[in-house]
């Protein structure tokens, strides 16, 4: 069986960008690389990894893993998940072993697998392993994301994966990577954003820093707007963190006050004292008081209106 053709790649292969193809014929087709699944960057190839390559394989060569002990998923967390991969991609390989010629086995991503499915994606970046010593693999993984010049979004995506799939800790990455542990979790919340902001992110439209900024704004249409505003205006993060600060768009700007109902008894006064004084009058109703209004030109005008209210004056 022949692989489909190839499709366009996501942000980037998390883990994947740290692994070498495998030679025998396969591609990969992330985004950032150059058909030989190794990165184009400068003095970023990955250092081969004992006991696993990368390959995109056909989701169809893909089975579940009999002896995986979940058998319920959300199926409205799957649709969720398929939408995301429909718009960006898929991040985080899962890991599989090959059983026999164009069969592969999951290992860890089963989640990913069957939403790549619902997404209709053909192909499904993969970590195919020849080795069940997960610590080795861990192992080489970190050394090679320490050499590694990945992007942000890459990055998040390789971190996330080693915490959850291999068990590396937040302290592990950190030492490992000579970087601070609030670094490398601040670096994973990135996978929060929306699509549309983590592309920019990876295109290396708006940097990390930018999108740590975004991320102190809770609603994603707000995140999105901002994201805008940050490429038209050429925005600094400080600049950026200041409008988080205010507000999205800045100082709020008061609403217009609707114009204020009058009450017909009183339309008809405010109407009885303009015909008696000859000029215009508001009458106003407050919660515990009125107000009338008494317009006049000049001081002769204000002197013909004390008369007409007070004769004799």
């Amino acid at each position: 069986m022949s692989p489909p053709p190839r499709r366009v790649g996501g942000l980037g292969k998390g883990l994947g960008a740290l692994i070498p193809t495998a030679p025998e014929g396969y591609d990969s087709y992330g985004s950032g690389g150059n058909g030989n699944g190794t990165s184009t960057r400068p003095g970023s190839e990955p250092v081969p990894v004992h006991g696993a390559v990368f390959r995109e394989i056909p989701v169809d060569w893909v089975e579940p893993n009999p002896r995986q002990p979940r058998t319920v998923f959300d199926e409205e967390a799957l649709e969720e998940l398929a939408a995301s991969l429909r718009e960006v991609g898929l991040l985080q390989p899962v890991v599989v072993r090959e059983v026999l010629p164009d069969r592969y086995e999951l290992v860890m991503g089963e989640r990913r697998w069957r939403a790549s499915k619902l997404a209709g994606l053909t192909e499904i970046p993969a970590i195919v392993r020849e080795t069940a010593d997960d610590q080795m693999l861990r192992d080489a993984l970190l050394e090679n994301l320490h050499r590694q010049q990945l992007n942000p979004l890459e990055e998040a995506a390789a971190y996330e994966q080693l915490l959850r799939e291999f068990g590396a800790t937040h302290d592990q990455l950190a030492s490992k990577l000579g970087r601070s542990r609030s670094h490398v979790t601040n670096t994973i919340r990135l996978l929060a954003l929306p699509p549309a902001v983590q592309r920019r992110v990876a295109a290396g439209v708006l940097s990390a820093g930018h999108a740590r900024a975004l991320l102190a704004l809770e609603d994603t249409e707000a995140q999105d707007r901002l994201a805008t505003r940050i490429v038209a205006e050429g925005l600094s993060v400080r600049a950026v963190e200041e409008i988080v600060a205010l507000g999205e768009e800045g100082p709020r700007k008061r609403a217009p006050r609707s114009p204020r109902h009058t009450p017909p008894a009183l339309s008809q006064v405010a109407e009885r004292l303009s015909d008696r004084l000859d000029t215009k009058v508001k009458v106003d109703m407050g919660r515990n008081r009125g107000k009338i209004t008494v317009e006049f030109a000049s001081i002769e005008d204000l002197e013909r209106i004390v008369a007409a209210i007070v004769p004799g004056t």
